[in-house]
């Protein structure tokens, strides 16, 4: 397996070739349109609190000929003072927020879903070094490169990438739509369905992780921080996290008490 980086704008071979921003968070006619003249094949449009069917729903909606997008689920996993999030393709069945790490990995393996680990070690949001290791064997990818990071976070990541041989992958980890396309892994592979993507993650396909470099990245960024700076403030958390008729909580009716005895909740 061959996996390398390189700023964005740097040539890599087309032939089969399929780029693929592997994280957003907005979906909307201008997302699709930035996505599009950016280049892209498809998106993995992966919204916070939103469940599985709603996701597959817009998903579909917004999914063209020129764009595929592929319906994702970040997974806010433990309790607001010990959170983790793990990004899943390929569900066929939901996953709550709000369960303890192990329980969403054991779902994850149950339903043989791709397991991603966005932003490692980033704030206090992430997947941490110890988890990766813990984890090693069910996660399918870890991101190395993502533009709400500072360099240290990127190089950080890219090292426990490296050290337990797991493939990478970069997204745009999209909150605006301008941010869309900032960041995407080319892999040497047709990816033309969901379940191309997935099988991409699990055969552990070639790719190459390609960014934007300089000026704009650095203004990307500042925006991308800005808006998580608001996003978590805990006036939103109180009102999102702590409420059992949340669609994500796992105590919701939705998920027919399946995840009762492991909510941190």
């Amino acid at each position: 397996m061959h996996n390398s980086t390189v700023p964005k704008g740097v040539l890599v071979n087309a032939g089969g070739i399929s780029r693929v921003d592997c994280h957003v968070k907005v979906l909307d006619e201008t997302v699709v349109e930035r996505a599009t003249r950016a280049g892209l094949d498809a998106i993995v449009y992966a919204p916070h609190f939103t469940r599985l069917p709603d996701i597959r729903e817009r998903a579909a909606a917004y999914s063209t000929d020129e764009l595929l997008v592929v319906p994702g689920r970040e997974v806010f996993t433990g309790s607001w003072h010990d959170r983790r999030h793990v990004l899943a393709l390929g569900l066929e069945e939901p996953v709550p927020d709000f369960i303890p790490l192990e329980a969403a990995m054991a779902e994850f393996e149950r339903q043989d879903a791709a397991v991603l680990a966005p932003h490692p070690e980033f704030a206090t949001m992430s997947i941490t070094g110890p988890d990766l290791h813990q984890y090693a064997e069910t996660i399918d990818a870890v991101e190395i490169f993502n533009p709400k990071h500072f360099p240290s976070h990127n190089r950080r990541a890219r090292k426990l990438a490296t050290e337990l041989d797991l493939p990478p992958f970069t997204s745009s980890y999209a909150h605006l739509p301008r941010s869309v396309g900032t960041a995407h892994t080319a892999f040497d592979a047709e990816i033309d369905t969901e379940a191309d993507l997935v099988a991409a993650f699990e055969d552990g396909v070639s790719r190459t992780v390609v960014y934007e470099n300089g000026l704009e990245r650095v203004r990307t960024t500042a925006r991308e921080l800005a808006h998580l700076c608001y996003e978590n403030t805990w006036k939103k958390a109180d009102r999102l996290f702590l409420s059992a008729v949340e669609p994500t909580h796992p105590r919701h009716i939705a998920y027919d008490g399946r995840f009762d005895d492991v909510s941190v909740y």
